[in-house]
């Protein structure tokens, strides 16, 4: 039997759902109806177990399309998405308190919002390994702002190598057998932000000039050839670049964080799992080469590791992809929210929030109530859901967990 569920859509392509067991709110059905309804997309519409309503198009979506390509279905925080790395160390080598340990990693990355004056969530002087990182990413950079100069004035140096806010975090993990791993959660930070936000606007102008009429005004394209499609797609490559350097490099800081602090050497697999979830790019699908979106999904190819997040509170996955080809050979980027961030600072207090994270070293305060693990679905209903798309590698519960 399929395990997904299809949504016939009148004139519009099918959209195919891995979404059984688990709530699918029917504004975001709404709008994976809107999405099927574009000439473009190619086959159908896939949807994974965490899906949820976002901006314009849903996320936990995979969007496959020809000859087109929608700013605001890759979203503003491009290339956000996920690096997990297994250390020598076992839950016997950590200390009794683990507070220095989430001490230690959050002076070692910048994360957070602006606090008295000072922008917590960047570098003063970035490090000499951020300068060479940034060097390497510099030249394709002034190529975009010699065209978009309003790019140039972001934060993009300052915010290679931090955090940032909101769902982006950094955990400490057990796994199976009680090995310790690093993982952290963010993306293309402020600069990735910008390119988003001018495209998607770009996007609804060229709507506008060409009379062309959408379902959704934030479903706004770009055809395939134009210039905007063009720049769009370099600017697009580059950022998924920052965002994948961005992990790297605040992977490399956390290690170095804890082997500072540690009395016994420890060592890093040197195959950390490095993966996007907000990203689009070229691929081979049914003997046809379509332009795949993933927004909020992961890509998981046969044989393909990838990670599934959990909430601040609940396990995480590392999985083998399986090359499920009706789902564009993908899976979900973790549990899905379930309520609004407003709704979850209304719903619950900091005593749900100490209830819900027992036995994690992280903040317990009002200012993450947003992040509470009741704001997001069963991660275990989800894994059901998409048993078809991937299969369980390790499963992580974090012991630390540093929210920006």
């Amino acid at each position: 039997m399929e395990n997904f569920e299809v949504m016939q859509n009148g004139n519009g392509k099918p959209v195919k759902m891995w979404t059984r067991g688990v709530p699918v709110e029917d504004s975001a059905k709404a709008q994976l109806q809107n999405i099927a309804q574009l000439p473009f997309i190619y086959k159908h519409v896939a949807v994974m177990p965490d899906v949820h309503l976002g901006k314009g198009s849903t996320i936990g979506s995979v969007i496959p399309t020809l000859g087109a390509i929608i700013p605001a279905a890759v979203g503003v925080d491009i290339g956000c998405g996920m690096i997990a790395a297994r250390t020598s160390l076992t839950a016997d080598d950590l200390p009794d308190n683990l507070q220095g340990w989430r001490s230690a990693i959050e002076k070692a990355v910048p994360h957070g919002l602006t606090f008295k004056g000072r922008d917590k969530g960047s570098w003063e002087n970035p490090p000499s390994h951020v300068d060479a990182a940034w060097a390497e990413l510099l030249p394709k950079f002034e190529s975009l702002t010699t065209k978009y100069p309003r790019l140039k004035n972001t934060n993009n140096h300052k915010h290679l190598g931090t955090l940032g806010t909101g769902n982006h975090f950094i955990e400490v993990c057990l796994d199976e057998v009680s090995r310790v791993w690093f993982m952290l959660h963010s993306g293309s930070r402020g600069v990735g932000n910008a390119i988003g936000t001018h495209f998607i606007e770009l996007a609804k102008k060229d709507m506008q000039r060409f009379f062309i009429n959408l379902p959704d005004k934030d479903l706004a394209y770009f055809p395939e050839g134009t210039d905007h499609f063009i720049d769009y797609v370099r600017a697009v490559s580059w950022a998924q670049d920052f965002a994948q350097r961005n992990r790297a490099l605040m992977m490399q800081n956390v290690i170095t964080a804890i082997q500072k602090l540690m009395p016994k050497p420890f060592t890093v697999d040197e195959e950390a799992v490095n993966c996007h979830h907000n990203y689009v790019q070229r691929e081979h699908h049914f003997g046809t080469n379509v332009l795949v979106t993933r927004k909020g999904a992961v890509a998981a190819w046969p044989g393909q590791m990838g990670i599934i997040p959990g909430s601040m509170g609940a396990k995480s996955y590392i999985v083998r992809g399986k090359g499920e080809p009706e789902a564009f050979c993908s899976c979900s980027h973790g549990a899905g929210r379930v309520m609004s961030r407003n709704e979850a600072k209304r719903r619950f207090t900091v005593d749900d929030q100490i209830q819900a994270t027992q036995g994690v070293e992280c903040r317990k305060d009002a200012e993450v109530i947003d992040e509470i693990p009741m704001a997001y679905k069963d991660i275990d209903a989800v894994m059901r859901a998409q048993s078809d798309l991937v299969e369980i590698v390790h499963t992580l519960k974090q012991v630390v967990c540093v929210k920006g």
